[in-house]
């Protein structure tokens, strides 16, 4: 599947890997260091359709909100209401959990797994939001694989990378109004 890969759309996966490896927590790519490199794009059509919805100026917020996501355990915004409606508050055990065990240990990012000697390999979500950015290529009728392609899937998935760009305006249908203008020929890029 990578030989469809742009340039482009081999730099997110790299810098995936990057986030990864470069203290992004855990060994295992997901869904969030996938948005995170695209974050990290410019000059790409995923980067110009994030600009042009108005991300490019807060990326920061995004980084954050992944950022307290992750020290959720990864639990999105909408299942800390569902789980708050049952009485259970996410923010105390998070804190408690803190508490007896440091800063970030529902993060999955220990220092302690000194064991591990391998390299970071692709989780059960960042596979799924690339075989999806291939139906999604597709379905446009590209040839190709590019960022956008990545970026589009990710807000087809349920989860944190979906709801947090969906909490700063980039939806799926946004995404392909900037990026093919409703019709099937691209327009940005």
């Amino acid at each position: 599947m990578f030989e469809r890969f742009t340039k482009d759309a081999r730099s997110v996966v790299k810098g995936a890997f990057a986030h990864v490896e470069g203290g992004g927590g855990g060994q295992v790519v997901e869904p969030e260091h996938l948005l995170l490199a695209l974050l990290d794009r410019e000059g790409s059509r995923g980067s110009f359709a994030l600009a042009a919805l108005g991300l490019a100026e807060r990326r920061e917020s995004v980084r954050q909100a992944l950022g307290a996501a992750r020290r959720r355990a990864g639990l999105s915004q909408a299942e800390t209401d569902a789980l708050a409606g049952l009485g259970i508050d996410v923010e105390e055990i998070v804190a408690r959990v803190e508490e007896v065990h440091g800063a970030g240990a529902m993060a999955g990012d220990r220092k302690d797994k000194g064991w591990w000697s391998g390299r970071a390999s692709f989780g059960r979500g960042a596979k799924d939001v690339l075989e999806r950015s291939l139906r999604v290529a597709l379905a446009q009728r590209d040839r190709y694989i590019g960022d956008e392609h990545i970026l589009l899937a990710l807000t087809m998935r349920p989860g944190v990378p979906a709801e947090v760009l969906a909490d700063h305006g980039v939806t799926y249908e946004s995404l392909v109004r900037v990026l093919y203008g409703g019709g099937g020929e691209a327009k940005a890029g």
